[in-house]
C-alpha cells in the first residue's frame, strides 16, 4: 500500500469517527429529565378542590398543609405513567413522611374498580393512589397531558410542575424535592444543578 493510500485511509478513518449517517446517530446526552420540571418564580396560591381516597373519604390539599406536598396526576391507560409507578413508590418510601407528602392521583373514570387490581398487577398493592375520577381538580391543575406533577410548599401553594415523565428515581429527586421545605419557599427556589 503506498503511503497516499495509507494517508486516505487514516484520514477517511478519523473523519467517519466524528460524522454520523444521519441527525439521531450522536452518542446521547443523557440529560436528567428533572431539567423539565419548572419551578415558579413565586408561589401560586390554588384553589381547595376535592378529591378522594380508597375509601371514597373526601380529601382535598388543605388537609396536607405544613408539609410538601408532590402531587401526580396519573391514568392506568398512559404508559408514561404506569412507567413512573415503581419510582414514584420507592420516593415515597424515601421521602420524611413528617414534611413530605406524595399524593398520586388517578383520574380514571372508573377509578374505584379499575385501580386497584391495575396495580396489584404491577405488583404495586401497597402504592396508596387517591381518585379524580370526574376531574375535578381540572380546576386548579391542567389535565391535559399525564403525567404531571405539581410541588405544593408548606403553605399550600403550587411551586413546581412538570408535564411529562420524570425518573423519580434521579439520584438528585429527593434533593430537588427538599428545596421547598425552608420557612420561606418564595426565596428558596434555585433550581438544583442536576448531574449530567
Amino acid at each position: 500500500m503506498t503511503l497516499i493510500s495509507r494517508l486516505i485511509l487514516i484520514v477517511s478513518m478519523v473523519v467517519s469517527f466524528h460524522s454520523y449517517a444521519y441527525p439521531g446517530m450522536q452518542p446521547s446526552q443523557a440529560s436528567s429529565t428533572l431539567n423539565k420540571i419548572v419551578v415558579l418564580p413565586a408561589p401560586f396560591p390554588i384553589a381547595s378542590v376535592d378529591f378522594h381516597d380508597i375509601a371514597g373519604n373526601k380529601i382535598n390539599f388543605e388537609q396536607f398543609k405544613g408539609k410538601v406536598v408532590v402531587i401526580n396526576m396519573w391514568a392506568t391507560w398512559c404508559p408514561p405513567c404506569v412507567r413512573e409507578l415503581p419510582a414514584l413508590q420507592r420516593l415515597a418510601d424515601a421521602l420524611d413522611k413528617d414534611n413530605y407528602v406524595l399524593l398520586p392521583i388517578s383520574i380514571d373514570a372508573q377509578a374505584d374498580e379499575t385501580v386497584q387490581p391495575f396495580l396489584k398487577s404491577l405488583k404495586l398493592s401497597q402504592f396508596r393512589s387517591y381518585f379524580d375520577p370526574q376531574q375535578a381538580l381540572r380546576e386548579v391543575f391542567p389535565l391535559d397531558t399525564i403525567p404531571a406533577t405539581f410541588i405544593l410548599n408548606k403553605e399550600g401553594e403550587l411551586v413546581a410542575y412538570v408535564r411529562t415523565y420524570v425518573d423519580w428515581d434521579d439520584v438528585n429527586a429527593l434533593k430537588f424535592i427538599e428545596q421547598f421545605s425552608g420557612a420561606n419557599t418564595q426565596n428558596n427556589h434555585k433550581v438544583s444543578k442536576v448531574a449530567k
